[in-house]
């Protein structure tokens, strides 16, 4: 970075300017606009000279960039031993299930269930770690807990805390499914003009078999001589 003065009949501008190279292309890109030349000396005082100032600033910039590029090197002892139970290593692979997870809104459902029930635990939290666990480790509700110890954001709960929030999540299925689906509309199209349900529990009783309804055994375990399934995928 550099100083750069442009004159006028006036007055004087004072500008931090920098060369940078856009495309293959060098140019100037102006840092910082300091000021006109009256609006320094108000700034500093009329016995400062303004010019060796403005190069004083220009310069105290420059290292403060030096600084914050200056190479950083970490030692490593190979005898130094880690104190037991100190964790020093962080799972940071659900953060791209954070996003989709803010994109559906689940933290604004989260807060608007909070002000209903004024419980005092992070709801938010709970669900999020228990969606993440779900999906990346699945198991019990313990060791989902245990787990979330591992992750780059620490929960801020207890376990008993997610045994109390499953009780409010219960409650509140319809509303949080009703949120979830207005959401994901916005997140992906869908097609509204097509239902799909599950038929795999459906069975008929028929005396023969036709078209897709082919004998075979229901989930109620109905004598396979009565029972007709139907085997389409829904």
């Amino acid at each position: 970075m550099r100083l750069n003065i442009v004159r006028s009949k006036n007055s004087s501008s004072f500008y931090v300017v920098k060369t940078v190279y856009v495309d293959g292309k060098q140019t100037t890109k102006v840092v910082e606009k300091i000021g006109t030349l009256n609006e320094i000396i108000e700034r500093i005082g009329k016995d400062k000279d303004p010019y060796k100032w403005a190069k004083e600033y220009v310069s105290s910039l420059n290292e403060k960039e030096m600084q914050e590029k200056r190479e950083i090197i970490a030692r490593f002892s190979p005898t130094r031993q880690i104190p037991t139970g100190e964790q020093h290593l962080y799972d940071g692979g659900y953060l791209f299930l954070q996003k989709i997870y803010h994109e559906l809104g689940l933290d604004s459902i989260c807060k608007t269930i909070e002000k209903k029930y004024r419980f005092k635990y992070d709801l938010n939290a709970i669900l999020s770690r228990l969606i993440y666990g779900r999906i990346l480790f699945p198991s019990s509700k313990r060791m989902t807990y245990e787990m979330s110890s591992e992750l780059f954001e620490r929960p801020n709960f207890d376990l008993h805390q997610i045994y109390r929030a499953l009780e409010i999540l219960t409650k509140e299925t319809d509303y949080i499914e009703s949120s979830l689906y207005k959401n994901s509309i916005k997140q992906a199209k869908r097609k509204t003009g097509v239902l799909y349900y599950d038929c795999t529990n459906y069975y008929f009783e028929m005396e023969r078999a036709e078209g897709i309804k082919q004998y075979g055994y229901s989930k109620e375990h109905r004598p396979g001589s009565l029972t007709v399934t139907q085997r389409r995928n829904c």
